[in-house]
């Protein structure tokens, strides 16, 4: 998509959007968090709070392009160029942005220890310097009928609870304010998962953390995330490795 093409049909804001979320996509393909073509990562419009941006059904995570996401609005209607996209999907994020309007970026993963730690009630403990970037922002989701209004009001409720959303029986939801800060909120979820997973192996109860350390982390990590600079050092290094690959998600 040439520069004048995208001026004439979007603003600058929103293109950036495209650019940042489609090299989202391609991070999480780099990091292992894929299940085929069935989980989803979107991001809000700059400027148009009541639209978001989403893959297109059937695109890898390694295909996704600035110019190929769909931009959607809360009623799931598809505004511009018409393109599938998952039903289920379009639930989970719509339920997110509806119940949280200071979300911007959203991302759903299905790995295998995310799976894992959501097949078990408080199955995500503050048991390591990981956890404890997400262990105040935790909430617990049970399991509902996808792509239904009743889950999509329920994920919502869940969401305003937590930022960090173990799927019961599903998967793992984080949610930010910036993408950056979004895609460093999911990291941290994702590896306190992996470590609780090789844990709970382990056969031992692990050594515990202090109440009181685990408070003034949360506390902490709190004023982190809210900070417009959270992640964007680790987003950044992580699209030169993206670059090095020859990869080539502005288009």
């Amino acid at each position: 998509m040439s520069v004048a093409l995208q001026s004439a049909a979007m603003s600058d804001a929103e293109w950036q959007a495209r650019c940042d979320l489609s090299a989202l996509y391609r991070i999480a393909e780099h990091f292992g968090w894929t299940d085929i073509i069935n989980t989803h990562i979107s991001a809000r419009v700059p400027g148009e709070p009541e639209t978001f941006l989403l893959n297109r059904y059937g695109d890898m995570f390694d295909e996704v392009t600035a110019s190929r996401l769909i931009k959607m609005d809360m009623d799931g209607k598809v505004i511009g160029e018409q393109g599938p996209h998952n039903a289920a999907g379009f639930t989970i994020h719509s339920a997110v942005y509806k119940s949280c309007p200071e979300a911007m970026c959203v991302l759903h993963t299905h790995t295998r220890a995310g799976v894992a730690c959501a097949l078990v009630k408080d199955g995500l403990r503050p048991i390591s310097q990981d956890a404890l970037y997400v262990y105040d922002a935790l909430a617990w989701h049970e399991f509902g009928v996808p792509a239904t209004q009743d889950e999509c009001e329920a994920l919502g409720e869940s969401c305003r609870r937590g930022s960090a959303v173990v799927l019961l029986n599903h998967g793992l939801l984080a949610w930010g304010f910036t993408i950056p800060g979004a895609f460093k909120h999911m990291y941290y979820l994702e590896r306190a998962s992996e470590i609780e997973v090789a844990a709970r192996m382990q056969q031992v109860a692990p050594h515990p953390i202090d109440p009181e350390v685990v408070a003034a982390v949360g506390a902490r990590n709190r004023r982190w995330r809210a900070d417009p600079k959270y992640g964007v050092a680790e987003f950044e290094g992580l699209q030169r490795v993206l670059e090095r690959k020859g990869g080539r998600w502005k288009q």
